[in-house]
């Protein structure tokens, strides 16, 4: 075929006058394709968030890229955005003693992904890391730890459990690029079975200390008794002995008596007229006899 009789026939095919039209739709055709190039090229790090670069030609990238602004190639490139700040979680897990008990164990974990280890959490464990990770290796740690103690030493070590779950745990989310700010037990309960035999042990306890308390008490009080007779007993031998040594010590008695009756009497309102002998007055009468003795 003849080149000149070719260029003749693609000439006659294209329009002669292409006028302003064409050159308003190339115009907005080129004006769309840099738009779009440029909304896809530029995409903003919020505060809080780190973002790593997925490229179709090399995969993942190991550069992290702060906040701000972040540049890509429109359809060769594409982020990867990453909430870097610490959130937390509450994670169950249900395990058993090292008596058997079985233990129903709450955690508050509060997590965040390792800002330099972002590609590594991506191509292992993709966006949702943590809903793949903290569920299992919580249960793997809260296991091997609880099987260590009885249900009992749970109870009184509770800090020192929290403790050492906290270091194992933390260890253990390190291997999986994940970094643990704080981890803690805010729940920790037993079986009903178990409860209800604490509960009845603990009223056996406090029923056997309020016995221990009153048969105490019943000692106590016998040996009150005793030692008040004693000492009855005893005033009255020496009583006994203060009479047969010393006369004056009745007439020193009927004296402090006449002195205590004068003065009830004498702040009384009633009038009395009983004898003076009758009423342990009579002093003179006392120091009379002792004077015929």
């Amino acid at each position: 075929m003849n080149p000149n009789a070719a260029k003749e026939a693609a000439k006659k095919m294209m329009p002669k006058n292409t006028g302003p039209f064409f050159a308003i739709v190339k115009a907005a055709l080129g004006i769309g394709v840099l738009g779009y190039a440029g909304y896809n090229s530029v995409h903003t790090v919020e505060g809080g968030h780190r973002a790593i670069k997925f490229s179709r030609f090399g995969g993942i990238g190991s550069m992290t890229y702060g906040e701000g602004l972040l540049f890509v190639i429109p359809w060769l490139e594409r982020p990867i955005i990453y909430d870097v700040r610490t959130r937390p979680r509450n994670l169950q897990s249900l395990t058993g003693s090292k008596d058997l008990q079985m233990v129903n164990l709450t955690l508050r974990v509060l997590s965040k992904p390792d800002p330099n280890n972002l590609h590594f959490i991506y191509r292992r464990l993709g966006i949702d890391y943590d809903e793949r990770v903290l569920p299992s290796i919580v249960n793997e740690v809260s296991k091997s730890v609880v099987a260590r103690y009885n249900a009992s030493e749970l109870l009184t070590k509770r800090e020192a459990v929290s403790r050492e779950v906290a270091s194992l745990l933390t260890k253990r989310a390190r291997d999986f690029g994940i970094l643990l700010d704080d981890v803690s037990i805010t729940h920790l309960s037993f079986s009903r079975e178990y409860t209800a035999a604490v509960e009845a042990k603990q009223v056996a306890q406090q029923d056997a200390e309020r016995a221990k308390y009153v048969v105490d008490k019943a000692i106590q009080e016998k040996r009150s008794i005793i030692l008040k007779a004693q000492g009855e007993a005893q005033s009255a031998e020496l009583v006994g002995k203060a009479i047969r040594d010393n006369p004056g010590f009745v007439q020193l008695r009927m004296i402090d008596a006449a002195r205590d009756i004068s003065t009830i009497v004498a702040k009384s309102t009633n009038r009395v007229y009983l004898n003076a002998d009758n009423l342990l007055l009579n002093t003179l009468g006392i120091s009379t006899s002792s004077k015929k003795k």
